[in-house]
C-alpha cells in the first residue's frame, strides 16, 4: 500500500469535521453563560451602588454556580456539547478545578483534593502570572519611552 493509497483511505473513513456547528454551539453556550453574568449584575446594581462590589460579586456568584453545577455532574455534560464555550468564562476555570478536586476526594483533603486541584489549573496560573509580569515590563518599558497605550 502506498503512502498515497493510505490518505486517501484514511481521508475516505475520517469523520467528518463539524467545525461550524460545533463553533455555533459555544459562542450560543458560551454567550449564554455571560448574559447570566450580566444579568446577576444588573440585578446586583440595584441593591449595590459600589460598581466594583458588584463586579466581584458577579464573579464570585459565576465561581460558586460553576463549581455547583460541577458537583452535581451538569457542567461536564454542558461542556460537551460547547466544547471551548464552556472554557473561556470564568466558570470554566471553577469547573477545572473542582473537578479534580472533586474526583479525588478519596485521596484525603491534603492529598487529594488540595494537591489534585492545581494539577489542571497550576499551568493556568503559572502562565497568568508568567504573562502579567511580561505584558507589565513591556507596557511599563513603552512608558519610559513615552509611549501611554492606556
Amino acid at each position: 500500500m502506498t503512502p498515497k493509497h493510505y490518505a486517501k483511505l484514511v481521508e475516505e473513513n475520517a469523520p467528518k469535521s463539524k467545525t461550524a456547528l460545533n463553533c455555533l454551539n459555544a459562542f450560543r453556550i458560551g454567550g449564554s453563560i455571560c448574559a447570566v453574568g450580566q444579568i446577576i449584575f444588573e440585578l446586583l446594581s440595584l441593591w449595590i451602588t459600589d460598581e466594583q462590589t458588584a463586579r466581584a460579586l458577579t464573579t464570585v456568584s459565576l465561581i460558586f454556580i460553576g463549581i455547583l453545577l460541577t458537583a452535581l455532574g451538569v457542567y461536564d455534560k454542558l461542556a460537551r456539547r460547547a466544547g471551548a464555550g464552556t472554557l473561556v468564562p470564568v466558570t470554566g476555570f471553577a469547573n477545572s478545578m473542582s473537578a479534580a478536586a472533586i474526583e479525588f476526594k478519596t485521596e484525603g483533603f491534603i492529598a487529594g483534593v488540595g494537591a489534585k486541584m492545581f494539577i489542571i489549573a497550576g499551568p493556568v496560573l503559572v502562565y497568568g502570572a508568567a504573562a502579567s509580569v511580561l505584558y507589565g515590563a513591556v507596557l511599563w518599558a513603552l512608558h519610559l519611552c513615552g509611549i501611554t497605550l492606556f
